[in-house]
């Protein structure tokens, strides 16, 4: 893997995930309590013993770019680096920022151009699974393909939201829609359950073959391609045309895979980490996920009922706290008799210190962390919120909505911003 290089693509505005990423880049969103989202990418090359890598970024990326400077140091060495490529005006590529997923690449073409550069893997920074990215590499070579992507067996309705592609008995890519909506574009693109099957993958009623956003170039390709069109976005430009005078082959995969692109995905896939039969294991000895390595100490549960959640480092539990099915993250100091159901809950940057305990007392506002008597159920609380007593969190049935500057109802789930505070006895929902 010494000749290739990896472009983990992080410039998106993330609009779908707000308020979330109101203050942050759609990467640098937490998950499962200590991680943020692209540490999965970056976790992968490392595991897959690619260690040179670009992470393209645009939008509010202060934090961002600070995880991975504080995370991502290689030895002298191994000639490996996470460098960070941001959105800037130069004399070559003019003002604009990224106007897409290609078009970011585009502009960092001269990061292409080096001699000893024979592949680039161009990456989401805003998924969530486990790939050895030698694999793919492997049917790229063997197939002598221009490019690789990866595809997933999905159903017809998740197909709906996704890039489909039909392939000939190769495994080569005859042809590409971006998300097919009607029966019809959907049967164009539909392979046979027994095509899927002789793939060594289970088609369990799953016909459509969708691109999971994971490509593999030759590097020459990918700069002729990027020098003869102007197109925007691989996905819905690069691949339909190139499909009629490249040879793009199709590398399967059939593990755990989840697009972190809207309040419901986020909220279902962390989730889903805390379930006992959970499709996406924390724990791999032989790919773990990395992040910044922190000095906090291990997290004081007093007198608690703790079932089928994660709890984080540095956190304090009151007596007679329950908690079930949820996520806690770093630093989270949670009061006596609170209920949490359901919910992640993201932590603070920091523990609060007995003069910040002090200035809050003073102002007559909360401290940082959830106070005595809190019921959260069916939400997601960001970063650094101060919590008063007897706050009532409940699910509730209102459509997408601003409760307070503070608080938004998106998909469903009740969301509280980053550093909000909340009044004592505040409520929502049943």
């Amino acid at each position: 893997m010494r000749n290739t290089v990896a472009f983990v693509l992080g410039g998106g505005r993330g609009t779908r995930l707000l308020p979330l990423t109101e203050y942050r880049s759609k990467p640098a969103v937490p998950l499962a309590g200590k991680y943020r989202l692209i540490d999965i990418p970056l976790s992968n090359c490392i595991n897959s013993s690619i260690n040179r890598i670009y992470v393209l970024t645009q939008f509010l990326s202060v934090s961002l770019h600070r995880h991975i400077r504080q995370t991502y140091r290689f030895d002298p060495f191994s000639g490996g680096f996470v460098e960070i490529l941001a959105a800037q005006q130069t004399m070559a590529s003019g003002t604009d920022w990224y106007q897409g997923t290609a078009d970011a690449v585009r502009k960092n073409m001269r990061y292409l151009e080096q001699s000893n550069i024979e592949n680039v893997l161009i990456l989401s920074g805003d998924q969530l699974y486990r790939m050895d990215y030698r694999d793919m590499l492997a049917t790229h070579i063997n197939s002598n393909a221009d490019a690789t992507i990866a595809a997933i067996p999905v159903d017809r309705q998740d197909a709906k939201s996704l890039g489909v592609m039909r392939l000939d008995d190769s495994g080569r890519v005859a042809g590409f829609l971006e998300k097919p909506q009607t029966d019809e574009e959907i049967d164009s693109v539909a392979m046979s359950p027994e095509w899927i099957e002789k793939q060594g993958i289970p088609s369990q009623g799953r016909e459509c073959l969708a691109s999971m956003g994971i490509y593999l170039f030759k590097r020459d390709v990918l700069l002729e391609v990027l020098r003869r069109t102007t197109y925007e976005d691989f996905g819905k430009e690069i691949f339909p045309a190139s499909i009629r005078t490249k040879h793009v082959q199709v590398h399967m995969f059939d593990g755990y895979w989840e697009d972190i692109g809207t309040i419901r995905a986020f909220y279902d896939a962390n989730l889903g980490l805390t379930r006992a039969d959970s499709p996406f294991k924390l724990e791999d000895a032989a790919m773990p996920i990395y992040s910044r390595s922190r000095f906090l100490p291990p997290s004081i549960l007093r007198g608690c009922k703790i079932e089928n959640s994660i709890i984080a480092d540095g956190c304090s539990i009151g007596t007679g706290t329950t908690i079930e099915n949820s996520i806690i993250g770093l630093r989270c100091k949670v009061g006596n008799n609170v209920t949490i159901k359901n919910s992640v809950l993201m932590g603070a940057d920091e523990i609060a210190s007995p003069a910040d305990l002090a200035h809050d007392a003073k102002l007559g506002q909360p401290s940082l962390g959830f106070g005595n008597d809190c019921h959260i159920e069916g939400a997601i609380i960001d970063k650094n919120c101060h919590f008063g007593t007897n706050v009532q969190i409940h699910p509730t049935q209102m459509e997408d909505a601003e409760v307070e500057p503070w608080c938004h109802v998106r998909d469903g789930i009740v969301v509280i911003g980053k550093d909000a505070k909340v009044p004592n006895g505040w409520k929502l929902g049943e």
